[in-house]
């Protein structure tokens, strides 16, 4: 029996998008929704782990953001797929009342339980940080709890584990201009103690760091602005004290970003690489956090929204990354680094 026409569309063109994401592109493996069909129309800032059982994916879905409806989907990909998305959050809080949930910040420590943070309000001004974990890879999950008054958890990225066990979570504020700083516990997300703001949200307005840490033993934090530049700040005391924040040559589009900081010591970026817009999506590659050269274009439509990646290396070495694609799916897409072809990025410009 021949398969429905519409079905037999949607299989090729899945597998046209995947072949020829990793022929046209140097390094890039292969690139996938995590998901064709779900009970929501409308998805948007996701978030990827490998638990101790695997790969697993977060983000949030449901009418539209902002919208009560709003929920937390996580995927674990078993078996060469991903599983159907399920509800593993929501903001409901009584039988009348019921919050949108926001921005899930997966992460794994080396030891431990899988953590799911996320955050429940009405708005990014008002809302509040919450915490979920997992001891079997995301298939169940522990009664969700409110993390402390003026702690809101990795407001959109990764935390990192520093050498001495503690986690460090980049976070931000929205409620008196946009302010970076940064949370940290020592004993896996139980008590938490936070930086002050490391800027004063006037000459530069930033949120939703991502933390890079170099062989030297410094981090480096990177994130999104309403400059039209990505900003950076320093650390050489282990997240304690940071440097003034300035902007890089890197433009950014108000949009979100993330990082990573690969076990050879190289850094990877991923972006919008534009003053405007959502698109193209692009990755940058660094030797030391200063210096960065265009990689690979992971989408390119215009006019069309392909934003708030997630990216991480895993165990074999190879790096992974999620995406919001026309706040319609979430695509996964997989990079093998070592294949990687570098072109220098001029002024921050990505080459034509």
């Amino acid at each position: 029996m021949k398969p429905p026409k519409k079905l037999f569309g949607v299989i090729v063109g899945c597998l046209l998008a995947t072949t020829l994401a990793a022929a046209d592109q140097p390094g890039l493996l292969k690139s996938e929704f995590i998901y064709e069909t779900a009970p929501f129309p409308s998805c948007h800032a996701s978030t990827i782990a490998e638990s101790k059982d695997g790969l697993i994916a977060a983000w949030f879905g449901g009418t539209d953001e902002k919208d009560p409806d709003v929920g937390i989907w996580v995927s674990r990909y078993e078996g060469g797929h991903w599983t159907a998305p399920v509800e593993a959050a929501n903001g409901v809080e009584s039988p009348t009342k019921r919050y949108p949930t926001w921005n899930p910040v997966l992460f794994q420590p080396k030891t431990g339980p899988l953590m799911l943070f996320y955050k429940v309000g009405p708005d990014p001004r008002t809302w509040w940080g919450m915490l979920m974990t997992s001891t079997d890879g995301g298939k169940t999950w522990s009664k969700a709890r409110r993390l402390p008054e003026g702690i809101v958890g990795p407001i959109k990225n990764k935390a990192v584990q520093l050498a001495s066990g503690d986690l460090l979570s980049p976070t931000s504020s929205e409620d008196v201009g946009w302010r970076v700083h940064f949370e940290r516990s020592s004993d896996l997300g139980r008590t938490w103690t936070a930086t002050p703001p490391v800027n004063d949200g006037k000459k530069i307005g930033a949120i939703q760091p991502s933390i890079l840490v170099h062989p030297d033993g410094k981090l480096q934090a990177l994130g999104r602005t309403r400059q039209g530049k990505i900003f950076e700040t320093w650390s050489s005391d282990e997240g304690r004290t940071w440097s003034e924040m300035t902007l890089t040559d890197l433009p950014n589009p108000n949009a979100g970003t993330d990082a990573v900081s690969l076990k050879n010591g190289r850094h990877l970026l991923i972006y919008n690489p534009v003053t405007k817009g959502r698109s193209p999506l692009a990755l940058a590659a660094s030797p030391d956090g200063k210096t960065w050269s265009a990689a690979l274009v992971f989408e390119n439509e215009p006019g069309k929204e392909f934003s708030y990646p997630a990216i991480i290396q895993t165990r074999d070495g190879l790096v992974h990354v999620t995406y919001t694609w026309k706040r319609e799916r979430i695509k996964h897409a997989v990079i093998d680094p070592a294949k990687l072809q570098l072109q220098p990025l001029t002024d921050g410009n990505w080459p034509k």
